[in-house]
């Protein structure tokens, strides 16, 4: 039921975001006169919904292009994938069984997103932790444990995720860029990049599909939105922050530059219940426990992979914390929803606003 609603709720915001704002026109783009409007959605890349609406000069062109998208987004699910093992193919699921003996060279997209995470983990003073596999092994554990049985739903113990903790060092995490491998100085350290990969990902293929010549598209990979250029008649493309209470009334309504991101993290789609307590997917390093300052966070910037690794951290730092830090970012804005009903936005967000 909590998967069917993540579904329900994430199509809902693909929807508003993607169909139901008109962006601000510029005036029209000769080179695109005549140009159609094409969507397509894919159900089989990071385990959610992937929407692109976009133009093109034909169905041709845009078969042309999604095609070649959706091979991209699908090589970096397989890439990041802790999961599963896929044949031909090195990824975190192999570097997690086997980087503790030896240094495992990876592809370059791997290793680049690792680099990724060092610099995420850096920028957020820990609070995105892609190192911390073996403590949201637990969590997810405990998750998959309530969703098939809900009456035996329970959180991990704490005596195991203290164990668990002690083996979460990125210093632990010993990228070779020379040799483009993988080591782990503590063998019972495990990656967990789903606090950065969705994001990554999509800012790569996205950046590929500009240069491949895809000039006018949103992609919506979940709760991450990256606009590539503008629409025929010079408007921007438009992305909304869902409402974490419920109801079809957006929190905020943004314009979004040419090549910009808008991702947001939240409470409200996976999660379990226990004895009436709410266990939600985002873990804070410091406790070790869901994260429990916001209902929501969503981030504005110039790239999805950094939009996508900063909600994460500010979903886990206090808020006086979390504007500092994105005021001291050039090109960053966000926007926090409290428990209690409270939106605080950035300086610069209303400068984005449709409101």
């Amino acid at each position: 039921m909590n998967h069917f609603r993540r579904i329900l709720s994430i199509l809902l915001a693909l929807c508003l975001a993607l169909c139901g704002l008109a962006g601000c026109s510029t005036g029209g783009d000769p080179a695109m006169k005549g140009w159609k409007q094409y969507s397509v959605a894919w159900f089989d890349v990071f385990d959610t919904v992937t929407v692109v609406q976009g133009y093109a000069a034909s169905q041709e062109e845009w078969n042309t292009q999604m095609a070649a998208l959706h091979e991209d987004l699908l090589r970096y699910h397989q890439l990041y994938d802790i999961y599963n093992h896929y044949d031909g193919l090195t990824n975190l699921c192999d570097v997690n069984a086997a980087a503790a003996d030896s240094p495992v060279k990876v592809p370059a997209e791997l290793f680049s997103l690792l680099q990724h995470a060092h610099a995420m983990y850096g920028l957020t003073g820990g609070r995105t932790a892609p190192a911390m596999g073996a403590v949201l092994r637990l969590w997810h554990d405990a998750r998959t444990a309530a969703e098939a049985d809900p009456a035996s739903a329970a959180p991990p113990a704490e005596a195991a995720l203290a164990e668990a903790a002690a083996h979460c060092a990125m210093k632990d995490l010993i990228l070779d860029e020379a040799a483009q491998t993988v080591f782990f100085a503590d063998p019972a350290l495990r990656l967990d990049v789903g606090s950065i990969g969705k994001g990554y990902a999509v800012e790569q293929a996205a950046q590929a599909a500009e240069a491949r010549g895809l000039v006018s598209a949103l992609i919506g990979v979940g709760g991450n939105l990256r606009a590539i250029g503008h629409k025929p008649d010079g408007s921007l493309w438009t992305g909304g922050v869902e409402n974490p209470w419920g109801g079809e009334e957006l929190l905020g309504a943004l314009y979004l530059p040419e090549g910009a991101s808008l991702v947001t993290s939240g409470n409200y789609q996976r999660y379990f219940e226990a004895d009436g307590v709410r266990y939600h997917h985002l873990i804070d390093p410091a406790t070790l426990q869901p994260a429990s300052h916001f209902d929501l966070v969503s981030v504005l910037c110039t790239d999805s992979g950094v939009a996508d690794g900063l909600s994460t951290g500010l979903f886990c730092m206090s808020l006086e914390e979390g504007q500092a830090l994105v005021e001291s970012l050039d090109g960053v804005e966000a926007l926090w929803a409290m428990a209690d009903g409270t939106v605080v936005t950035s300086a610069g967000w209303g400068s984005h606003s449709m409101n």
